[in-house]
C-alpha cells in the first residue's frame, strides 16, 4: 500500500465546491486511512520518511476538516 502524505500543506476549511458529496466522502476516508497508516510507522520507516515521531503523531491527529491543500486544487 502506497501512502502519499504533504506535511507541507496549509490549513484548509472546505474543499472545492464543485466536488459531490460523495466524493468528499471518499476524500475524507483516504485522509483518514492516510492518517491512521503514519500512525502506525515504525521508527525506521519514519526516519526513511525523513519525519520524527513527533511530526507524524502531529500530522495524525490533524482533525480531518484539516486537509492538505494540495486537495483543493
Amino acid at each position: 500500500m502506497l501512502t502519499t502524505i504533504n506535511f507541507r500543506a496549509n490549513r484548509i476549511t472546505a474543499c472545492p465546491g464543485n466536488l459531490s458529496f460523495f466524493a468528499r466522502l471518499m476524500r475524507a476516508n483516504a485522509l483518514l486511512r492516510q492518517r491512521a497508516a503514519l500512525r502506525r510507522l515504525d521508527d525506521a520507516a519514519l526516519d526513511d520518511i525523513g519525519l520524527s515521531r513527533t511530526e507524524a503523531l502531529r500530522e495524525a491527529q490533524r482533525p480531518i476538516w484539516d486537509a492538505p491543500e494540495s486537495w483543493i486544487k
